[in-house]
């Protein structure tokens, strides 16, 4: 305890520069500055918005299934049947991705014409369906009015992806009040398919480009069971080694590298691992039974493994022994043991155990409430990027206890945390497709991400669209996609990217606005402006071209001084600059 509120006191008496590492979608690190002003010192009042909060943290953890049934995982994923009343759903969006695959307009225009129909019945899934394509223009003209308002009706029956996606367009018009109500309710639910024990990893849309080239390396290591890496570690595991079961059992599980998720794959290594005593499976095992997935749900089975890992040394247990016994799953309800349990794991510097003691001093469960001590536990284990901290942090700013309420604030900390819920699955299945070489697929898959306010799909399929050109089975308002419409979907997704911090996407908005490319008039004014957006990334070209606009008067006041002090920022940024500059500023000199 002694060493957290020292380094807690440290935290909330001088500035504070936190990292939230975002696992989705932002180009770069998303950067959260808090001062003393921001720290409120008197506990919550009376008052407090605290209803939801019955207990510790978040609600029942379920299947990702289960909290956005929905989703397209059962077009995807083995041994995903859906129910009854969504098989009709799942079997008209793989008529549609067919259609896509394929480059059929015809058979498109059939589908949908069926979405249609079951949309006009009220279902609230064909009504996102249709959202959709409204928004980007298939087979139907592209219509933002229309499209909002399918997804409206959509969200209120409860389709998830939509209410990702009219979340995203409140942000984008700075509607924070609105766009942090959905957020917070998205948040949760992504809360709710965490582990229990310990932070769920990070698992970042693969990004296939570096810029203008095909990112080869990210590519190559995305291969699943393709990989040579990947193979080597399947015949060390068969050889009985329990570090490469526990691994092959986590790549199913989270499907990672490539893999597609198979939690019965999983629940196999990790049992081969756990019978030779490896402690991170016995956990994982722990996780399974705790949630039910692929499993009957047992969570005294789930206190065996947690407790058998512990016994190891595996300290992340530990945060998993202490939920069982805060909510009173498969042991009676203690919340000395729990709390014991928490601070041990904090103790050996497992961020899941200052998130669990934060939560308890925050409700005062077991203790005594103490929303600024509980502030310091969630601020020590955001800063080593622990997602149900985010989403604390957010609440926080949200409500205004302990934090000073800051709406934009907990709406950009909601997005992050939301953006790791189930439906960010979609990214594992649009990169499986583009390895495939199914473009039209993976480009639909990342637009429908876009659409949900993914940077990292918004860059994807921008970039597919550009590189591909007409041998990508883009699908516009009547067949095929004309330039114009390629050109126009390209600007708008490098428009929404470069929104959200990207840099290259920026760069390409002003180039196409300074040499009139993309299907847009010359105007460098716009140019300008994009190249300045992408020099607050600090980007050595956007540099360079300020520079040279303002060297020539171009969009900007005819500035001297300032172009060399542009050009100047570019060569500290990037040496490799240094030649082009040279000869400018050897211009400069000459010439005026």
């Amino acid at each position: 305890m002694k060493n957290l509120l020292t380094v807690t006191q440290r935290l909330i008496l001088s500035l504070l520069i936190i990292t939230l590492y975002p696992l989705s979608i932002q180009a770069r690190p998303f950067i959260l500055v808090l001062s003393q002003d921001d720290i409120k010192d008197s506990p919550a009042s009376p008052d407090d918005d605290l209803a939801d909060w019955e207990e510790i943290g978040d609600s029942e953890t379920k299947p990702d299934e289960n909290l956005d049934p929905a989703s397209w995982t059962h077009i995807f994923e083995p041994g995903m049947d859906p129910d009854e009343p969504y098989q009709g759903y799942y079997s008209t969006v793989s008529k549609m991705m067919a259609a896509a695959s394929a480059g059929e307009s015809r058979v498109m225009e059939e589908v949908i014409l069926g979405i249609e129909e079951v949309s006009g019945g009220g279902d609230p899934n064909a009504r996102s369906l249709l959202a959709f394509l409204y928004g980007i223009g298939m087979t139907r003209e592209r219509n933002k009015a229309k499209a909002f308002l399918y997804h409206h009706f959509a969200a209120e029956g409860g389709n998830i992806q939509s209410k990702m996606a009219l979340a995203y367009s409140y942000l984008r018009k700075d509607m924070h009040e609105k766009a942090v109500k959905l957020y917070a309710e998205l948040a949760e639910v992504a809360v709710n398919s965490f582990l229990i024990s310990k932070d769920s990893p990070v698992v970042e849309p693969v990004r296939i480009h570096n810029g203008a080239e095909e990112n080869k390396e990210a590519l190559r290591k995305s291969r699943g069971e393709e990989d040579d890496a990947f193979q080597i570690l399947e015949y060390v595991a068969q050889k009985g080694n329990a570090g490469a079961m526990y691994k092959i059992g986590l790549f199913y599980y989270f499907g990672l590298r490539g893999l597609r998720r198979d939690r019965a794959k999983a629940l196999s290594w990790f049992s081969k691992a756990a019978d030779k005593g490896e402690a991170q499976s016995m956990e994982f095992l722990g996780e399974i039974y705790a949630r039910g997935v692929g499993v009957e749900r047992n969570y005294i089975k789930a206190l065996e493994w947690l407790t058998l890992a512990a016994r190891q040394q595996l300290y992340s247990a530990y945060n998993g022994m202490g939920y069982l016994h805060v909510k009173g799953y498969g042991v009676d309800k203690n919340y000395t043991k729990a709390k014991e349990y928490f601070e041990k794991a904090a103790e050996h510097e497992e961020t899941g155990g200052h998130y669990n003691l934060g939560v308890m001093y925050y409700k005062g469960i077991g203790v005594k409430r103490d929303v600024k001590l509980a502030c310091k536990y969630f601020l020590v284990a955001a800063d080593a990027g622990h997602q149900k901290a985010f989403y604390q942090l957010a609440k926080m700013f949200h409500t205004g206890v302990g934090l000073k309420k800051n709406l934009p604030m907990a709406t950009e900390l909601y997005k992050l945390v939301a953006e790791q819920g189930p439906w960010s699955s979609l990214s594992r299945w649009a990169l499986e497709s583009y390895l495939i070489g199914d473009v039209g697929n993976a480009f639909l898959l990342y637009s429908r991400m876009a659409e949900l306010g993914y940077e990292v799909a918004q860059s994807n399929a921008a970039w597919i669209l550009d590189k591909y050109g007409e041998r990508i089975m883009c699908m516009g308002e009547s067949g095929l996609c004309t330039d114009a419409e390629r050109h126009q979907r390209a600007l708008s997704l490098w428009r929404q990217a470069s929104e959200q911090g990207n840099e290259h996407a920026a760069l390409l908005i002003g180039d196409a606005y300074y040499y009139g490319l993309r299907g847009t008039e010359r105007d460098y004014e716009r140019a300008a402006e994009a190249y300045m957006h992408a020099k607050s990334q600090a980007n050595a070209q956007a540099m360079f071209n300020l520079g040279y606009m303002h060297e020539h008067g171009q969009g900007l006041p005819l500035d001297l001084h300032l172009a060399k002090r542009y050009y100047d920022q570019a060569v500290e940024i990037d040496p490799t600059t240094n030649f082009p500059v040279t000869l400018n500023q050897s211009c400069l000199e000459l010439c005026y």
